[in-house]
């Protein structure tokens, strides 16, 4: 009886033994455990031994001290047995607050769905395209005799991130972020299925003050981004874009080398260019300010332009250059004003979604860079708790040589729109937008868009 109870308790102070040793990880994790642990063992099972020998060595009952039964071990076991196993849970407990303080975990997006009706004043856009999702200032159709109207259904914005951060036991942070949509993707159709395939928004890990992987143009501050039912809303003032780069960040200042890439108009107008031939990173400089006033950021660019065609002759490369402004500005209680102002030679796709090219070729091959600037401003205005507002005209200017580039190009591009936005409880939002655009080449012709746009959508 004695040697059944023997190993039922040191079962049991095993037991405790391996929670006390399992609070901050497998206990099978690493040889240093598994010794800790028979050591662990190998003690209660001494310590046992030596009470139930006490008992046998005890003197007659008739001696002032009292007998060590076995009812006595078992009660000094069981005693040593919870305070082992509250210990146990004690730490366990802290462990696994230390490691929510160190390691974090995020799941979200919001899903949008969205309903549009487009009129376009001069010409067709064919079912399918992006420009019927969104606006794409360069695809408004100019001059192509009788505009179509268009009714489209789409929810390819709805959006998934993961995200984590971990804080390392020397003060360092490890953080990464993974986010898709669905949008300019193949795979759908409006017949039976409507499935679209997801597409990488963003990819990249951060440590301290280090950023590898695709996320937004430093070059672009998103935090100015309008409150727009359109997906990128002013696009044809605003800077755009997402890329691999390699990003530093101190302070106010972010100091980044972006993949390059340049996109280039014909000798005397034509399809787009895209070379992928620089061999330098696009380098940014960015300085930022924030606070209770809103955010003010001030940017740099330089970048390289090549192209290289050994078939025809042509390998030639030159310099572009851009400078952008961009601010969020609170007024009043709730109300705030977003804005920004780029300009540049050879901005290229990096404004307007590539609404014109960064460089043009003249007839020896050479490139010659293409000037722009564009800016919007958009006013945001609360009636309510509940009912928003916001008004946001664009322009972006374009200064081509048309001895090179040809007649066909755009020269100016402008919109505007109004937008009502309902949200009845946290995080769900229904709302209307009103739009219209022009786009003006350099013949002089012209032609508009006219867009009302409904979209529900939910924040997780």
């Amino acid at each position: 009886m004695a040697q059944k109870t023997l190993r039922k308790l040191i079962l049991s102070l095993s037991v405790a033994a391996v929670l006390s040793l399992s609070w901050s990880g497998s206990v099978f994790a690493d040889g240093d455990r598994v010794e800790e642990l028979e050591a662990r063992i190998a003690e209660l099972e001494s310590l046992v031994h030596q009470l139930l020998d006490k008992e046998k060595e005890a003197p007659p009952a008739a001696a002032q001290e009292p007998a060590i039964t076995l009812e006595v071990v078992e009660e000094t076991a069981q005693k040593f047995g919870e305070a082992s196993v509250a210990e146990a849970l004690a730490q366990h407990q802290a462990a696994v607050a230390e490691d929510v303080h160190k390691h974090s975990y995020k799941f979200g997006g919001f899903v949008k769905a969205d309903f549009m009706y487009s009129d376009f004043s001069d010409g067709s856009v064919a079912g399918g395209s992006a420009a019927r999702d969104f606006y794409i200032p360069s695809v408004t159709p100019v001059g192509g005799g009788a505009g179509e109207s268009y009714l489209d259904f789409n929810s390819s914005e709805t959006r998934i991130f993961f995200k984590s951060a971990h804080a390392l036991d020397n003060g360092g942070k490890i953080g990464t972020y993974v986010e898709m949509d669905f949008q300019l993707s193949p795979g759908g159709d409006e017949r039976i299925s409507n499935s679209w395939n997801p597409r990488m928004r963003h990819a990249f890990v951060t440590y301290n003050k280090w950023l590898f992987g695709q996320t937004w143009q430093t070059f672009y501050n998103v935090g100015t981004n309008p409150d727009n039912l359109d997906f990128v809303g002013p696009a044809d003032g605003s800077l755009f874009g997402r890329q691999l780069q390699v990003r530093y960040t101190s302070g106010p200042w972010m100091f980044a080398a972006e993949n390059p890439q340049s996109t280039i108009t014909p000798y005397g107008g034509g399809g787009r260019i895209v070379a992928d031939d620089s061999q330098v990173p696009d380098l940014v400089a960015r300085y930022n300010l924030k606070g209770d006033w809103g955010n003010f950021s001030a940017a740099v660019m330089l970048r390289q332009l090549s192209y290289t065609n050994k078939a025809v002759g042509i390998d030639d490369n030159t310099t572009a250059w851009g400078v952008s402004l961009a601010g969020k500005h609170k007024v009043g209680a709730k109300d705030d004003i977003m804005w920004m102002a780029s300009l540049g030679d050879g901005l290229g796709r990096y404004i307007g979604l590539n609404a014109s090219n960064g460089a043009v070729l003249d007839a020896n091959g050479k490139l010659h860079t293409i000037s722009v600037w564009g800016a919007y401003v958009s006013y945001r205005h609360y009636w309510s708790d509940k009912w928003r507002t916001n008004i946001t005209p664009s322009y972006l200017a374009i200064a081509n040589d048309t001895s090179l580039t040809g007649m066909g190009v755009s020269k100016d591009i402008a919109s505007v729109r109004i937008n009502f936005i309902y949200r009845p409880q946290p995080k769900l939002d229904f709302g209307v937008e009103f739009m219209v655009a022009n786009r003006e080449i350099e013949t002089g012709a012209d032609g508009n868009l006219t867009r009302v746009q409904f979209s529900a959508k939910y924040y997780y």
